[in-house]
């Protein structure tokens, strides 16, 4: 399980050093794609197979479906950890999640969020002050 978060950088190669403590459950080959709220998502390898085949069992004639899909599937990238850890994100990427220099790398759960360290600080904040209301809502659910 990922859990976590850790600030990071992207060097000039547009690669990102993974977090180490997230790089054995996380093993040598992964799936980075959009992610919701402007950041990306990193999967390990069976846990994007997993998503992936949800996804593939979505109702194609029901828009939202489609285009969810579209989105997820063709804008994920294989992508592979060198030996220092760092994975490259490709460039259309870093462009969705407005990607600079300073990163945020975040566990949630069964996978990694990489996030532009402006956008996280500012999610974070306003998330922060509506954690009561986002407890009782999922209290609503059996959380």
């Amino acid at each position: 399980m990922f859990i976590g978060e850790y600030s990071h950088t992207i060097d000039n190669k547009r690669r990102l050093a993974i977090p180490s403590k997230f790089r054995r459950e996380l093993g040598k080959k992964a799936v980075i794609t959009r992610g919701l709220d402007n950041c990306l998502f990193v999967f390990p390898e069976e846990e994007w197979g997993v998503l992936a085949k949800k996804l593939g069992a979505l109702p194609l004639g029901q828009s939202d479906a489609r285009g969810f899909i579209r989105l997820m599937l063709a804008g994920a990238m294989d992508v592979s950890l060198d030996g220092l850890g760092r994975i490259l994100v490709p460039d259309y990427l870093r462009e969705y999640a407005s990607l600079k220099k300073q990163v945020v790398v975040t566990g949630v759960f069964n996978r990694l969020e990489v996030w532009d360290e402006t956008l996280w600080k500012q999610y974070k904040g306003r998330s922060e002050k509506e954690i009561g209301n986002m407890a009782e809502r999922l209290g609503e659910l059996g959380v």
